[in-house]
């Protein structure tokens, strides 16, 4: 049985097309794609059919992980019943997810910064206003790369 992941942003064009690169991307390295489900999507609908932001697109590409088939979309009720793990980026949307989370939901969801508790931060810094592409990209996949490893612990 699969275990399946959805990353959660505001937007769905920067940090979860970007967490869901990575987390591909180290599944692929160590052989384990075939283990898991991997998605994203966005508590809001501002991009909906978008593919992820240009900025975040060519961060990725520098270390050689395409994003360029994701598509942005809202989380949807269904997605609290499919997903065995919900990751937000930050503490707005975990907020946002919490509260639209239907009581019999057995989803676990969290911050993706709570795998990186080194980071000294709670939200991935949202790059689509501030520019930071690289520094976002660098943390996300660091969160990720430690997120898998908890996953490998428990299993």
């Amino acid at each position: 049985m699969k275990t399946k992941i959805l990353f959660v942003c505001m937007g769905n064009i920067c940090r979860s097309p970007t967490a869901e690169g990575c987390f591909r991307s180290i599944l692929s390295k160590q052989d384990l794609s075939d283990s898991f489900e991997i998605d994203s999507a966005g508590t809001h609908a501002y991009h909906i059919g978008n593919p992820p932001d240009s900025r975040s697109q060519q961060i990725a590409r520098k270390y050689g992980i395409e994003l360029s088939n994701q598509r942005a979309r809202k989380i949807h009720e269904s997605d609290f019943y499919y997903f065995d793990h919900i990751i937000a980026m930050d503490t707005d949307n975990i907020d946002i997810l919490k509260s639209i989370c239907p009581t019999d939901s057995q989803s676990q969801i969290k911050l993706l910064f709570d795998y990186l508790p080194d980071a000294g931060l709670k939200s991935v810094p949202d790059p689509y206003f501030e520019g930071k592409f690289d520094e976002v990209f660098e943390m996300v996949h660091a969160a990720c790369t430690s997120f898998l490893e908890n996953l490998v612990k428990k299993a």
